[in-house]
């Protein structure tokens, strides 16, 4: 009986460690939900993106992922409710705009992204272009250069708004070709796109997810990619380097994950292995494939490089234009 006794004590000693070690070890460590903030409204690729990663993170994790969407001030609202968050289970959907831009554009931020955000992964960049509506005569992004530097403040190229990454990326084509573009500030890749194909102003540099539709129904063509290789997605397009020879024409529109400070070292490190394996699978590529996305997938040090390399990038490009914000 005795024996019995013990063979049934040790069949539910193994089957409760069994249990344990079957729960993902986010779950152990974390009683609650994890909350993404996202900076961006609903409906938008990032936001997409968000929803994802919550879907396949909630089985990996073990808990609930639960979207919340804070958009306004570029990002600035969001990030600062992550950076004070204290419940060890809030995490940013960070862009450059709050994280990297932010910082050189505004005397004074409610957080600091240098000491209290911390990277966790890296997922995906959404790349800019440089595209023209079908009648331009414009044919290379060496033709528009060519008239800029003709006509100095006469070429104009639209963003999706002031001190915006669409803003300084054409800026920084600006300043390294030598020439003066005249910058038209729109509210949104939507005004800016309608004014493009009305002929108001002659280039825009805006996303592929946002041309992409404009590309496929005949009304806009991609002269080139601020990418590191040429995209699939945007036909023969040359990335701006190999359009131009110029250095430096790489500007990754990058995506991550960032988490306070103040959030345990555990949960970071368990919570990035869940990011980067979703990163991974190839259904990730082929979704994010579909919003203009690239699926870039790496772990803190790999985010933490892409930040610093990008606030320096845009420290640069804002000093030497002079550039404000209103």
């Amino acid at each position: 009986m005795k024996l019995r006794l013990k063979h049934l004590a040790l069949a539910l000693a193994t089957a409760a460690g069994l249990a344990t070690s079957a729960t993902p070890l986010w779950a152990q460590q974390n009683d609650r939900p994890l909350r993404l903030v996202v900076p961006f409204a609903t409906g938008g690729a990032q936001d997409v993106i968000a929803r994802y990663l919550g879907a396949k993170l909630t089985d990996r994790l073990g808990q609930p992922v639960i979207i919340d969407n804070k958009a306004g001030a570029g990002g600035i609202v969001a990030a600062d409710a992550v950076a004070k968050a204290t419940d060890g289970a809030t995490v940013l959907l960070a862009t450059g705009g709050a994280v990297t831009i932010a910082p050189h554009l505004q005397a004074k931020l409610p957080y600091d992204p240098v000491h209290e955000l911390v990277p966790v992964a890296l997922v995906a960049d959404t790349p800019m272009t440089l595209s023209v509506r079908t009648e331009s005569p414009y044919k290379t992004v060496a033709d528009v250069l060519r008239d800029a530097k003709a006509r100095p403040g006469l070429v104009t190229y639209a963003s999706t708004g002031n001190g915006t990454v669409s803003h300084l990326t054409g800026a920084l084509l600006a300043q390294a070709g030598g020439v003066n573009l005249l910058h038209v500030p729109y509210r949104g890749a939507a005004p800016a796109m309608t004014d493009l194909l009305g002929g108001q102003v002659a280039t825009i540099v805006t996303s592929v997810a946002s041309i992409e539709p404009m590309v496929a129904s005949g009304k806009a063509r991609v002269l080139g990619t601020f990418s590191r290789v040429s995209l699939p997605s945007m036909g023969s397009a040359p990335t701006i380097g190999e359009a131009t020879g110029l250095p430096g024409m790489e500007v990754p529109v990058w995506v991550g994950v960032m988490a306070p400070a103040r959030m345990p070292a555990a949960s970071i490190e368990k919570l990035s292995a869940a990011l980067v394996e979703v990163c991974n699978l190839p259904e990730t590529k082929q979704r994010f494939a579909q919003l203009g996305a690239v699926n870039t997938c790496g772990g803190p040090a790999a985010l933490g490089k892409v930040v610093t390399e990008d606030s320096q990038r845009w420290a640069k490009v804002i000093k030497q234009g002079g550039i404000k914000i209103d």
